[in-house]
């Protein structure tokens, strides 16, 4: 039985980056494509692109942090294409500051998105994604959601959490023996737009860190990120790392335990942008 072909696959944030091309390889593999995003020009061109590959696609405008807005898309979808197999529960958005400079409004909106953005998928999709019989929830976490960084904690906070959610998920699947497989994916550096489309407290300057991002950080293209990502999904993953960034800081704080986090204080006050006094 194939993994993708004739399956129908749920990618929200399909407008750019990773979600765009996991729509891409999804069509690619003869997937059908519910598609959805908050940048409604991307997305259009998301749906080009796989439209030209012969994909068959729904797409819609959807903010994943609205919950009875994805409870009823889930519906919409199920309605459009009669089933779903798989949901990529992709959007997602970044902030870089420091605690002691973030508003509650800048920490709630992270999570909202990040982590409750997952979870309004998750929970929507569910009973589908069992009743199809071949099921697969595979939720974006990130190398953050694997160690702490300096100035990251509301994004370390939501990404921790999906992490936590999709493993305690998957456990529940394979207690019930629900034909729901469960994957948690924790991409590093990955060239994207994120870190431009990012909100930085006051203390930091926005073209900075985005800079330092797309300088240092991003190494992966999102084309390589997908089928890494698809990869783990036809061999059935509880976890798959994306980029050796994350494979070797992964290592790195297993091996070192707490004691990680003044090595990564350390390299951080030296390479990272500053804050503004």
């Amino acid at each position: 039985m194939s993994t993708f072909t004739g399956k129908v696959a749920v990618v929200t944030g399909a407008g750019s980056g990773i979600g765009r091309a996991l729509a891409l390889e999804l069509a690619g593999r003869g997937a059908k494509l519910a598609l959805s995003d908050v940048d409604t020009a991307g997305l259009d061109e998301t749906v080009r692109r796989v439209e030209a590959l012969g994909a068959e696609v729904k797409s819609d405008f959807l903010d994943v942090s609205q919950r009875e807005t994805v409870l009823d898309y889930a519906e919409a979808v199920v309605a459009h294409f009669g089933k779903v197999n798989q949901i990529y529960n992709n959007a997602g958005i970044a902030y870089h500051g420091d605690v002691e400079k973030s508003s509650f409004k800048d920490i709630e909106r992270i999570v909202d998105v990040d982590f409750w953005g997952v979870v309004n998928g998750t929970k929507a999709f569910l009973p589908h994604i069992q009743a199809s019989g071949d099921g697969h929830i595979i939720n974006i976490s990130s190398l953050f959601g694997l160690l702490a960084m300096p100035s990251q904690s509301a994004y370390n906070a939501a990404k921790f959490a999906v992490r936590g959610f999709s493993e305690s998920l998957r456990m529940e699947m394979l207690i019930a023996k629900a034909p729901v497989k469960v994957t948690v994916v924790h991409p590093g550096g990955i060239k994207t737009a994120i870190a431009r489309n990012a909100t930085v407290a006051e203390n930091f300057d926005q073209a900075d860190v985005a800079k330092f991002f797309d300088s240092k950080l991003a190494k992966t293209t999102p084309i390589d990120a997908a089928k890494t990502i698809l990869k783990g999904v036809e061999k059935g993953k509880g976890r798959v790392l994306i980029g050796s960034d994350a494979i070797a800081l992964d290592l790195l704080q297993r091996i070192t335990g707490s004691r990680y986090q003044g090595l990564i204080a350390a390299v951080s006050k030296r390479a990272m942008p500053r804050s503004k006094k």
